[in-house]
């Protein structure tokens, strides 16, 4: 069977098209904050577009042993965990295997926390639309701790948005941010993000170091 039709060309080319999205966001003081790494590419074309700050919430998956394609659920930077019960419960882990896998992530999320942010102060969100970019969800968890992080810092609204989400995704992030935007969502069972891009690989940290740093030379804010 074959997979749906890559719509975008690339993460240059999703975050244009998601920016049509959000237009009535411009000029409205946002700050686009990107998961990294696939995210970074995205969120710099919507954050120029919308001419608003742009930043970084460092989030990542909690994989699950021998099988890391899986997540057992995910970590942000400020420490906050959301788990995958139901994965949990169908790993048959006992919750000092999960704190030690958990552990590992965190190590992590501080190696390259240190290595993107260069010692930058966080971009202040406080009474501020936080509008959050991923290059896709395909379970959600990784955004929905972004998302708990960032309701921390008491932001004016939370709004997730991507170019793809599985049907599933959605509906979990809808729960928790207060908007959900995405230019196409996918309701097969077997979703995967990259099925959407028609020229997708892996970001490397020197990628996504490179690019912020050319970015922030760009925009002195």
């Amino acid at each position: 069977m074959t997979g749906p039709q890559p719509i975008f060309e690339n993460r240059n080319d999703a975050g244009r098209q998601l920016a049509m999205e959000l237009r009535e966001y411009i000029g409205q003081s946002a700050v686009v904050l990107a998961i990294p790494n696939g995210g970074v590419p995205v969120a710099l074309e919507v954050a120029a577009a919308l001419n608003a700050e742009f930043d970084l919430v460092i989030s990542r998956k909690i994989p699950l042993p021998l099988s890391p394609e899986a997540g057992l659920g995910a970590i942000a930077d400020d420490g906050t965990v959301i788990l995958n019960e139901e994965m949990v419960k169908r790993s048959g882990l006992n919750r000092q295997q999960i704190e030690y896998e958990a552990g590992k992530v965190r190590a992590e999320i501080k190696q390259r926390s240190l290595r993107y942010k260069l010692d930058r102060p966080l971009v202040r969100v406080s009474s501020k639309t936080v509008i959050l970019v991923d290059d896709g969800l395909a379970s959600g968890f990784t955004m929905m701790a972004a998302v708990e992080s960032v309701r921390r810092r008491r932001p004016k609204e939370t709004v997730v948005a991507v170019p793809v989400a599985s049907a599933a995704a959605k509906s979990q992030l809808e729960k928790v941010a207060d908007r959900v935007i995405t230019c196409t969502t996918g309701f097969m069972p077997s979703f995967y993000v990259s099925d959407f891009y028609r020229h997708w690989y892996v970001l490397s940290d020197d990628e996504v170091v490179k690019t912020i740093t050319k970015w922030r030379l760009r925009h002195l804010f």
